[in-house]
């Protein structure tokens, strides 16, 4: 009974031991890049022989002995760099047909994996182009259907709405993966529609403001039209008060102008005898207003008396010498 304990105590150890070291670390590298792949020097145990890095569990990349100088294989020659850890490696100008795994086992007493990974190595993600394909519009809410495409002709649609300052995605948020295994999504910022196209090891997004495709009315702008008409009858009430006070004014200069015109008074010679010149011939004015005289000739009433004399009298010329 004790030696079945203890056999199924082994087994348990030597399972968990297996699932230790069989767990695979996954790393993304840009195509290109570089990958550092390291061992834990804990792990080592004393007196080993060789410690060796495989690729895909045939390839030998590298191995390391006591007392000896890393070497490293032909096929990985100038690709490889030995960093300051121990037994790690550093592999260099990654390309997609270096993606794998990659094993470091150690061969001594015992025979065990010290660390694995599962490298992938990927392009960057192109950049993505956005089309708005429709917009409706009011005073308080607009729509816009967008369309996010990549250049590997992958490209996803959505419906935004926004209705009262309060935008989202008709659906919600989701991803869907593009045909170089990408993922492609439309998220809300801000009233910002972002379209993010992305990977592991790379990421581009394009983006648009709801407020340059929507005609969005806020209150403020709403009271600016408002006030429209009421300015344009303003500005006529205002016209029409100012050219009748234009007129009334003008008017009462020119009754002033016409009060303070002076007209010249009609001067009535002296009566002369017949025959007789008068000595200021010479003299007198030569105007017609000068040249009024009464009129000599009476006239009578209906009742036989004088008529009076008219101002409008007789208007003689002077005589002319």
């Amino acid at each position: 009974m004790e030696r079945i304990a203890f056999l199924w105590a082994l087994f348990l150890f030597c399972l968990c031991e297996k699932q230790v070291f069989s767990s695979v670390t996954p790393v993304f590298v840009q195509k290109g890049g570089d990958v550092t792949l390291e061992v834990t020097e804990s792990d080592v145990p004393e007196g080993f022989l060789i410690i060796s890095w495989k690729f895909s569990t045939n390839d030998i990349l590298a191995s390391f002995s006591p007392g000896r100088e890393p070497t490293v294989h032909l096929n990985y020659s100038g690709r490889i760099e030995f960093v300051k850890k121990l037994y790690s490696v550093k592999l260099k100008n990654l390309q997609k047909t270096d993606s794998g795994v990659y094993t470091s086992r150690v061969i001594g007493a015992q025979e065990k994996t010290l660390a694995e990974y599962n490298v992938t190595v990927q392009d960057p993600v192109s950049p993505v182009q956005l089309t708005v394909n429709s917009v409706s519009s009011s005073s308080d809410s607009c729509n816009l259907t967008v369309t996010c495409s990549t250049e590997e002709d992958s490209q996803i649609s959505r419906i935004f709405r926004c209705f009262n300052q309060t935008c989202y995605q008709e659906g919600g948020e989701r991803s869907e993966i593009t045909k170089s295994g990408a993922s492609l999504q439309f998220y809300l910022s801000d009233e910002i529609i972002i379209c993010n196209h992305s990977n592991q090891v790379s990421r581009t997004k394009g983006l648009i403001k709801f407020q340059d495709r929507c005609t969005r009315h806020d209150a403020s702008q709403e009271d600016r039209y408002h006030l429209i008409p009421i300015v344009v009858v303003s500005i006529i009430v205002v016209s029409i008060i100012g050219g009748v006070y234009y007129k009334q004014r003008k008017g009462k200069y020119d009754r002033e102008d016409a009060e303070n015109t002076v007209y010249a008074v009609p001067q009535v010679p002296p009566a002369q005898g017949q025959g007789e010149n008068s000595t200021d011939d010479a003299s007198s004015p030569t105007t017609t207003y000068s040249m009024i005289g009464l009129h000599t000739q009476m006239g009578f009433t209906e009742n036989g008396g004088k008529a009076a004399e008219s101002v409008y009298a007789q208007v003689q010329k002077p005589i002319l010498t």
